[in-house]
C-alpha cells in the first residue's frame, strides 16, 4: 500500500469493520467472518476488505457481506470521520487456507532428524 495516510485509513477501516461484524451484525451468513486486511485506493474513496470465514460457503458469506454493505458503509461514516466514506468491496482472503495447505504438505514429508556431527567431548 502507498502512503502513510492510506495505511492509517486502512487500519481505521479494519478496526471499525471488525467491530461492526462482531457487535452489530446478526446475519447468520456472516457470523464467523474475520477481517484479515484492508487496502485503500490512493484517493481514499474505495476500500477493499479481505475476509476469511470459518463456517458457510464462500458464496453465502460474500452474499451476506454484499447485502450488508450499505449498513457497513453507513456505520463506517458515522464512526470514522473522513471527508468521503469509501465505497466498500469485500473479497475472500484465501491466504489462511493456502498456509494450512502448505503446512499439511510439510507435515507429510518424512524427514529424519539431523545427526549430530560434533564429537561428544568437544563441548564449548
Amino acid at each position: 500500500m502507498g502512503s502513510r495516510r492510506q495505511r492509517r485509513v486502512a487500519e481505521l477501516i479494519h478496526e471499525e469493520i471488525s467491530n461492526i461484524l462482531q457487535f452489530e451484525t446478526h446475519d447468520p451468513r456472516i457470523e464467523f467472518v474475520t477481517v484479515t486486511g484492508v487496502e485503500v485506493s490512493p484517493d481514499l474513496r474505495r476500500a477493499t476488505i479481505f475476509v476469511s470465514h470459518l463456517a458457510g460457503s464462500d458464496s453465502d458469506v460474500l452474499a451476506g457481506l454484499r447485502s450488508a454493505t450499505p449498513f457497513f458503509r453507513r456505520a463506517l461514516g458515522q464512526n470514522v470521520h473522513l471527508r468521503y466514506t469509501p465505497e466498500l468491496r469485500f473479497e475472500l482472503d484465501h491466504s489462511i487456507l493456502y498456509g494450512q495447505h502448505i503446512d499439511d504438505l510439510l507435515s507429510e514429508i518424512d524427514i529424519p532428524p539431523a545427526e549430530d556431527n560434533e564429537p561428544e567431548g568437544d563441548e564449548a
